[in-house]
């Protein structure tokens, strides 16, 4: 149990720094685009696909750089927030590509949309085309390389936790009382030791000596004696 909370915390708070990472790219991003612009005259609002990106070509390459790649740099970082605000690791691809497409082309309508209530500003149908290409390829190079390893990482934590630890025997193990050692018992001592039989005193109180046992002679015979009737 607690291993789960833990690891709920954690995406508690990826998802909490995603989401505030989020609205702080938002917040930037509407300060660059909603600002009153003052110029001398607007072009008219763009309505045909690629337009402007054939006219920003023919302004060279240095400007067509800048021009195209503003547009592919301005909401290429949701596609990192918006699946860091989700917090999902085991999520389809395509699926999360999908969304992230989805939300990233949502959100750049709504600029677009707001964009014409501003002095300055008109509508561009290529700035949603290349806003929203700017967030599928930050999604694709990024995303999936990072939650791939993000799951090895999950994998290889849990499988740490589930091993078995191993004791280590280099170190005594405190828990249990030491065990007495057991006396070695001489086997050979029993036998060759002297028997009390055996032992005699010196004379004089010298000590105690062995005494070999006095060699046995013939069995005494008791001859017969007769008896008188």
């Amino acid at each position: 149990m607690q291993r789960q909370g833990t690891g709920g915390s954690a995406v508690i708070r990826v998802r909490v720094a995603g989401v505030l990472l989020l609205l702080v790219h938002l917040l930037l991003v509407g300060w660059l685009t909603l600002r009153p612009l003052d110029v001398p005259w607007v072009t008219a609002a763009n309505l045909e696909p690629l337009a402007t990106v054939k006219a920003n070509l023919v302004l060279g390459p240095a400007e067509a750089v800048r021009r195209i790649g503003g547009g592919l740099l301005l909401l290429a970082p949701l596609g990192v927030l918006l699946p860091l605000a989700g917090g999902r690791l085991t999520v389809s691809p395509l699926g999360s590509l999908a969304r992230t497409m989805a939300a990233g082309a949502l959100i750049s309508l709504a600029i677009e949309l707001a964009q014409t209530g501003v002095p300055g500003r008109v509508l561009n149908v290529d700035s949603l085309l290349l806003n929203t290409a700017g967030v599928a390829l930050t999604h694709l190079l990024v995303v999936p390389a990072g939650r791939a390893r993000l799951r090895r990482t999950r994998a290889r934590g849990r499988g740490r936790a589930r091993a078995p630890r191993r004791p280590d025997r280099s170190r005594p193990d405190r828990s249990r009382p030491p065990v007495p050692p057991v006396p070695a018992v001489n086997r050979r001592s029993d036998s060759r030791a002297p028997r009390a039989s055996d032992c005699g005193t010196r004379p004089g109180g010298g000590g105690t000596v062995l005494r070999e046992d006095a060699p046995q002679g013939a069995t005494p015979t008791i001859p017969r004696v007769g008896i008188a009737p």
